[in-house]
């Protein structure tokens, strides 16, 4: 999901679709370019993308990154991506395509889950709460884009049951969006202060560790209804490490996290 600037809205690839807007598609085994789309990729992979995949695949975070993943940092950003690393073969697929599809669908990314629809969130500074935009974008050889069943944004993410992925997504670009400015200073991205948010981020079973073995609870109070459940539930583990990565990094007050 991008964060998107008012100024740019009109200059950006695809259709933008509007409240009320439909596009068509359906992508299916009897298509000609089925699974054409799981190759070559860069596909950017978010926290809750981690998760899933990380759980379905029965992986540690440690695992599913270092066999999965290229961590990259982008000259204009100040926190860096992860991107799902291709196979090494010679058409560069997706690791989890078989030949009978998507061995991970029920947990497939963010970005499979609404394709053709890309996502993004509207910044502007005379809104409290970002806006979402959305644009119809299939690659030119998508034969699915010329199919007869057409979807509006809501329908389309209902039918590919993305609401959990949607509200999570939309809340670390909300975190992401803090780094636009340039929090670690003389430390830079390799600091110590930038592995630890990276961490909370991205490597939820190490987070965990860090939050159980070190002095961590003895530093902050945290709710004991909260720490029953992070210690066992990663989702709740993840949105905990996005609180502590604005207090930690940003200074910027957490319902859930007090230092003592």
């Amino acid at each position: 999901m991008k964060s998107v600037a008012i100024s740019d809205i009109e200059t950006l690839p695809g259709v933008r679709l509007k409240s009320g807007d439909t596009f068509r598609f359906r992508c299916h085994a009897d298509i000609a370019c089925f699974n054409r789309c799981c190759r070559n990729l860069k596909l950017f992979l978010y926290p809750y993308d981690v998760v899933r995949l990380k759980n379905a695949l029965d992986m540690t975070s440690d695992r599913f990154l270092d066999e999965h993943v290229d961590v990259v940092l982008r000259k204009e950003n100040h926190f860096p991506e992860v991107i799902l690393r291709m196979a090494d073969n010679e058409q560069q697929t997706c690791p989890f395509l078989s030949d009978a599809g998507c061995r991970v669908y029920a947990d497939r990314p963010d970005t499979c889950r609404f394709f053709p629809v890309e996502r993004g969130l509207l910044f502007d500074a005379h809104r409290q709460k970002p806006v979402p935009v959305h644009f119809f974008r299939p690659p030119d050889f998508c034969l699915g884009q010329h199919e007869e069943q057409q979807w509006n944004v809501a329908g389309w993410a209902q039918d590919q049951q993305a609401a959990a992925y949607d509200r999570m997504t939309t809340r670390w670009a909300q975190v992401k969006q803090l780094f636009q400015v340039d929090p670690w200073g003389a430390e830079g991205t390799e600091g110590q202060k930038a592995k630890m948010a990276f961490m909370a981020a991205f490597n939820i079973d190490r987070f965990r560790q860090f939050v159980f073995e070190s002095t961590f609870l003895s530093r902050f109070r945290v709710k004991p209804k909260l720490v029953r459940k992070i210690r066992t539930d990663d989702v709740e583990m993840m949105t905990f490490g996005w609180d502590w990565i604005r207090l930690f990094v940003f200074g910027l007050p957490s319902s859930k996290i007090r230092p003592r």
